[in-house]
């Protein structure tokens, strides 16, 4: 009982500090290290063997990975817009921009 509460208590640490990530890389890297450790632990619980962990911790490590860099905001322009709310544009007319995550 105190292991599981020991492996659960990981978890949520390891949880706690990637959910601040916001590029993809940051992501990728949370999802990581999340996906390995839960299939560590599946892996463990299912074979019981070194093998079974090892090889849910592969697979837990790049499902995670794939899921955290799928799951990060993008990055969208907007256009700027004067203190009346009009758009702004530069001196040859066109729309001035920038960048900003999406909404």
């Amino acid at each position: 009982m105190i292991r599981t509460l020991s492996e659960v208590a990981a978890l949520l640490v390891i949880a706690l500090a990637t959910s601040a990530c916001n590029t993809p890389q940051e992501r990728a890297l949370g999802g990581a290290a999340i996906g390995a450790t839960g299939g560590a632990l599946v892996g463990q619980a299912i074979g019981g063997n070194t093998g079974a962990t090892v090889a849910g911790a592969a697979i837990g490590g790049v499902a995670g990975a794939m899921i955290g860099a799928g799951t990060a905001p993008g990055q969208c322009r907007f256009q700027r817009v004067d203190s009346r709310g009009r758009p702004m544009v530069d001196r040859y007319g066109r729309p001035v921009t920038y960048l900003a995550p999406c909404r």
